[in-house]
């Protein structure tokens, strides 16, 4: 086996693996972009690899720094099977349509003409069961936690060998979620680590951490901003605040329909939501539970999602001009873009305001300043002052941290016998590297 990394080797963005079978066929594990520090140093996105003899493209999840240059990847002339899970495939067309309209074209056309071409290119597959793959190897996906429809895949080649590609490693607190699952056994274990130098809060921890803040924004009639990708942490969050709310207003005694607003900005959010919803048998066993008594778990009475641009700016306005508590949930997670910005700009000056992280911000983007207590931040060129709390709530993160890897490597059956680390920065590969060698483990 030959493995070759077109991203996500020297940094936490852009993942995607080439892994060559044999002398003439390989199979593609993601195609995401660049971002933050990463996007400066190769702001090209196009493909410059060959596609000569890529029989196949494996997709994780559906994260943009996963599977964001797919529209590059079709553009160069790519047109074999996309294979992934069967909520993947449901995702992977809102996606794909949001990043066209960003980087490509606004024409309806042409993205209707795209998303038909990607349609016919899936091949949705479900969990734990062996499927023949383009190549002549078999693939099995396994549930890997980080967001819904994430997966593990399992190669095995024709000679019994298996390659082994984490993609993103959940923590396993996510109640939306299944908990990832060791692999059997490997030959090379392709390992993220963006989490490799730290340990996550308990979940405990992390949700009176947030309710702290919510509960302070209640008493300061404040503004709390929650940067967040549509996909995953705002289902997530949605979730966490409907059971935090209901646990306000048991000690209160009273209801917060009116005492606060909980205000989602994002259609692609509200659309995502809404897939959720419908794939409510891939959820894990806590939600399982919480349907059978509350058949609405992201949805609770002072919520409010937020659709056009123009009712996005009257919100803005409208929280400008009312000294009203509110939790707004908005993109992009690591505010470099999006309608999060707006809100960042009119409310990141005031004391009153909270700005709540709740996964990993890259370096260079806009939410790593913020995040790590700068005193100003650049937003669309211009320079603002930072007065409001900042949190950095790591317990709410989609990857999982040290001790979460670590556990997934000890599950396996048998010790892989050479284990890659991927997509961390060099400090978190470093500490990860050291503490598996520790064990006993050959890292390459």
């Amino acid at each position: 086996m030959k493995l070759v990394h077109h991203g996500a080797h020297d940094g936490v963005t852009g993942s995607c693996h080439q892994l060559w079978v044999d002398d003439s066929k390989s199979l593609l594990v993601d195609c995401g972009l660049f971002q933050g520090e990463d996007a400066r140093k190769r702001p090209n996105p196009e493909i410059e690899f060959s596609l000569r003899g890529i029989q196949a493209l494996l997709l994780t999840h559906v994260h943009i720094d996963h599977a964001g240059r797919i529209p590059y990847l079709l553009a160069a002339g790519f047109s074999h099977p996309i294979l992934c899970s069967v909520p993947t495939a449901k995702l992977l067309p809102l996606v794909m349509e949001d990043a066209l309209k960003i980087g490509f074209t606004r024409s309806k056309r042409l993205i209707k003409q795209f998303l038909g071409k990607i349609r016919k290119l899936l091949v949705p597959l479900p969990y734990h069961q062996w499927h023949d793959c383009p190549g002549g190897v078999k693939v099995r996906l396994l549930p890997a936690g980080h967001v819904l429809g994430s997966t593990m895949f399992e190669i095995e080649l024709a000679d019994g060998r298996r390659a082994v590609f984490s993609g993103d490693v959940g923590a396993g607190t996510n109640p939306l979620l299944n908990p990832p699952v060791s692999p059997e056994r490997a030959d090379l274990l392709v390992l993220e680590s963006t989490y490799g130098d730290r340990l996550h809060p308990p979940k405990a921890d992390r949700q009176a951490e947030l309710e702290a803040v919510i509960r302070r924004t209640l008493d300061d009639s404040g503004v709390t901003i929650v940067p967040a990708f549509s996909l995953g942490r705002t289902q997530a969050l949605l979730y966490e605040l409907n059971a935090i709310f209901e646990r306000i207003q048991e000690t209160e005694h009273r209801t917060l329909m009116k005492r606060v607003d909980v205000i989602v900005d994002s259609p692609l959010a509200s659309r995502f939501t809404a897939l959720y919803k419908e794939m409510k048998s891939h959820w894990g066993e806590e939600a399982q539970v919480t349907l059978e008594t509350d058949d609405q778990p992201l949805v609770f009475e002072n919520l409010t999602t937020v659709g056009s641009h123009t009712e996005h700016k009257e919100t803005v306005r409208y929280l400008s001009q009312h000294k009203l508590p509110a939790v707004v949930i908005a993109g992009s997670g690591m505010c470099t873009g999006g309608r999060v910005v707006n809100y960042l700009k009119e409310f990141i000056g005031q004391e009153e305001t909270d700005i709540v992280f709740a996964g990993y911000q890259a370096g260079g983007t806009p939410g790593n300043h913020i995040s790590r207590g700068s005193d100003w931040v650049r937003l669309d060129g211009r320079r603002y002052d930072v007065r409001a709390k900042t949190h950095q709530l790591t317990g709410y993160s989609a990857h999982g941290d040290q001790q979460d890897l670590i556990a997934l490597v000890d599950g396996m059956a048998d010790a892989p016998k050479e284990i890659r680390l991927v997509h961390g920065d060099y400090a978190a590969k470093r500490a990860l590297t050291q503490k598996l060698t520790a064990k006993g483990y050959h890292l390459i």
